[in-house]
This record gives C-alpha cells, sequence and structure tokens, in this order.
C-alpha cells in the first residue's frame, strides 16, 4: 500500500512540473511562493493520506485477526458439534438395536406362548378325541378273532355276486337274499329252513324296493334295509322294510363312491357293516392312496360319529368285516386263495400285530363277494361264486384298556 502512495506522489510532481512556466519566470518569488504553498498542501494532504491508510491497514489487520480467530473457534465449534453429533448418532443405532431386539425377544415370547398354546390345545384335543372313542366303543364288547373253525355252505344260487343276511338285532329268524351287484329285489324267507330248501313252505316275499342298491356291502338293522344308492355315488339308503319306503338318507363325506374298497369285488364302492357296538361304513376315496377309512354311523340319524384312516390297502383284497369294533380286511392273491386276514386295524389300539395268529379262511375256488358279521350268532355270512356260506369263528378276550 505505501509504495503504491509514494508511486502517486512521483506522477502528481511530474504532473506539476509540467504546468511550470518557463525558465524566465522561475525567479518570480510570488510564484515560488505559490508553488511552494502547493507543495505543502500537497504533502500534508498526502500525509493526512498515509495516516489513514496506515490507519485502515491497522484496522484491517486487526480486523484480519479477529476473523481469524472466531473463524478459529468456529472450526473448534464445529468439531465439537460435529463429535457431539455422531455419539448422539452412535447412541440413535444403539437404542434402535435395543428396541428391536426387545421386539424380537417379545415375537419369540409371543411364538413360544403360541406354540405352547397350540401344543396344550392339541393335546386336549387329542385327549378328548381318545374319551369320546372309548366311550363310543366301548368295553361291553371284549373279544378278537382267532381263527375260522369251520364253514357251511347253506344254499348254491347260480349268481356271482350277492348278499344274504338276517337281521343282526332282532330275534325274527327270517332270512334275505339280495341276488347281484345292481337290482332293487329283496327276498324275504321266514327261517332257515326255508331259505335252505326251496320246496319248502310258506314261499319267499317278493320286496320291491323304489330304489336300486349298488353293489354287496347291504346290512339289515332293526328292521331296516342300509344300502348304497345305485344312482349315487356316496349315498346311503335307510330302508324300511315292512312300510317299504325309503326312511332316511345320508351323504358320506370326502369322495366316497369314487374308488373300489376291494379289488376283487368289483361293484362295491361302499360296504356296509354291524358288530356289537352298531352300523360302519368302509370305503375309500380320493386322497386316501389306496387306504381304506373307517366310518362309524349313528343309525337313527345318519350322522357320522368317527372316521378313521386305516392302514389296510384295497389292493389285492376282496371283503372285510367288524368284530367288537376292530376291523378285518380279507385278502388273496388274484382271486384263486387262500384267503387271508393280514390288516386287522383297532382303533381303540388293543390288538398289536404281535397279538394275531395266522387267520386264514378255509380254501374257496374264487373271491367272496361279501362277508359280513352277525353279532347275534357270532357268525360270517359269506358269499363266493353263487355259494351261501357260514363261518363259525373262534374268539378270545382282548388286552384291557390301560
Amino acid at each position: 500500500m505505501m509504495v503504491a502512495l509514494q508511486r502517486a506522489s512521483v506522477l502528481l510532481v511530474l504532473f506539476l512540473a509540467a504546468f511550470l512556466p518557463p525558465p524566465q519566470y522561475a525567479q518570480d518569488p510570488a510564484m515560488v511562493h505559490y508553488i511552494y504553498q502547493r507543495f505543502r498542501v500537497l504533502e500534508q494532504g498526502l500525509e493526512k493520506c498515509t495516516q489513514a491508510t496506515r490507519a485502515y491497514i491497522q484496522d484491517f489487520q486487526e480486523f484480519s485477526k479477529n476473523i481469524s480467530a472466531m473463524l478459529g473457534r468456529c472450526q473448534t465449534y464445529t468439531s465439537e458439534y460435529k463429535s457431539a453429533v455422531d455419539t448422539l448418532a452412535l447412541r440413535v443405532e444403539r437404542a434402535q438395536r435395543e428396541v428391536d431386539y426387545l421386539q424380537y425377544l417379545r415375537e419369540t415370547d409371543v411364538c413360544v406362548e403360541s406354540e405352547d398354546k397350540i401344543l396344550a390345545e392339541r393335546l386336549l384335543q387329542e385327549a378328548e378325541e381318545e374319551k369320546k372313542i372309548r366311550t363310543l366303543l366301548n368295553a361291553s364288547c371284549d373279544n378278537m378273532l382267532m381263527g375260522i373253525k369251520s364253514l357251511k355252505i347253506v344254499k348254491k344260487t347260480m349268481d356271482t355276486h350277492g348278499s344274504w343276511m338276517k337281521d343282526v338285532v332282532s330275534d325274527s329268524p327270517k332270512v334275505y337274499l339280495l341276488i347281484g351287484s345292481r337290482n332293487n329285489i329283496v327276498w324275504e324267507f321266514a327261517n332257515m329252513r326255508a331259505f335252505m330248501e326251496d320246496s319248502t313252505k310258506p314261499a319267499p316275499r317278493k320286496l320291491i324296493l323304489t330304489l336300486s342298491w349298488q353293489g354287496t356291502g347291504q346290512v339289515i338293522y332293526k328292521g331296516f334295509l342300509y344300502f348304497h344308492n345305485q344312482a349315487t355315488s356316496n349315498e346311503i339308503i335307510k330302508y324300511n322294510l315292512q312300510k317299504r319306503t325309503v326312511e332316511d338318507r345320508m351323504l358320506l363325506p370326502g369322495g366316497v363312491g369314487r374308488a373300489l374298497v376291494y379289488q376283487h369285488s368289483p361293484s362295491t364302492y361302499i360296504d356296509l357293516a354291524v358288530d356289537e357296538h352298531g352300523l360302519w361304513a368302509i370305503h375309500s376315496g380320493p386322497g386316501t392312496h389306496g387306504h381304506l377309512v373307517l366310518t362309524k354311523i349313528e343309525p337313527g340319524t345318519l350322522g357320522v360319529e368317527h372316521s378313521w384312516d386305516t392302514p389296510c390297502r384295497s389292493q389285492d383284497a376282496e371283503a372285510s368285516f367288524l368284530l367288537c369294533g376292530v376291523l378285518y380286511v380279507v385278502y388273496n392273491s388274484g382271486g384263486q386263495g387262500p384267503h387271508r386276514i393280514t390288516c386287522v386295524y383297532d382303533p381303540l389300539g388293543t390288538i398289536s400285530e404281535e397279538d394275531l395268529p395266522n387267520l386264514f379262511f378255509p380254501r374257496r375256488p374264487r373271491s367272496h363277494s361279501m362277508i359280513h358279521y352277525n353279532p347275534r350268532d357270532k357268525q360270517l355270512y359269506a358269499w363266493n361264486e353263487g355259494n351261501q356260506i357260514i363261518y363259525k369263528l373262534q374268539t378270545k378276550r382282548k388286552q384291557p384298556l390301560k
């Protein structure tokens, strides 16, 4: 800044010198005095300018020093603020992790509590279900099959398929004959002798039903004929034989009627059975993977009381029956015998494979089209290649329930 002022003074002097009078006028005292005075004024002005400039420079330096100090403090404050903000961010992040962890623990506790609750409910439901089954299949009947002792051919017909039976509850001596796998005619015989000897009087009574049956799985229970309605896939008819009217009907659930029950009984889709515990249905269907399903039916209301998926397969099976709440399935190879019971299912679990003897039937040349147990006379009624047969049974007591 000072160098610039000096340069300005030199230029001013040179500028003024350009207006000096010629040399002949240089000795004029008044002019010399005037010029001298002007230079003095200029020098004083320059001095004031120099002093003012120095003051400005000093103020500027002081201002610059203050600004530098303030910038230093600001930088310090900025670092402190940045450090504080970073620390706060770390604390917020840590707090968020703790909140997430607490939320995880809460959800885990809820899940564990929910799983424990579901497990407890499932165990309670299973206990209630087992209690219900034990009540349904009470211990009033505790026999299990040990062997098929003998057979008696009661009658011979020309029909390959059919079923014959007595009322399993009533003391009536009447015998019923249902010929074929699709029909609506029931022959009622007065007694077993009339059934065995065609010439015996009185002659059988011909009952024409209003609906036709399908298969050979019919049963008579307390005066009513139960059969699979031919016109449907899964309808069971309760038919009053005395009034010759349909008393009631029901639909078995689960896609019943779309698969044969037994491989060697090509017309039976629903096999009905009766034992000491009441009315049952044996069937198969989609989703069972070829295994038999056992369903307990309440005969008064035709409601389903319970169903069980059994391990017994329909492949190579020809018939089945129930005795004291236990399912016995009869198998053979290619329909040529021997006829063996190789699958037994007990819903109560009181019979194990170790308890079972080698259960087989007296050799017959063909498959059975039906085998039904009669709990009143403790015998099996069967149909084999037009022969109406009675099998006598050997039983023993089951193991008691634990």
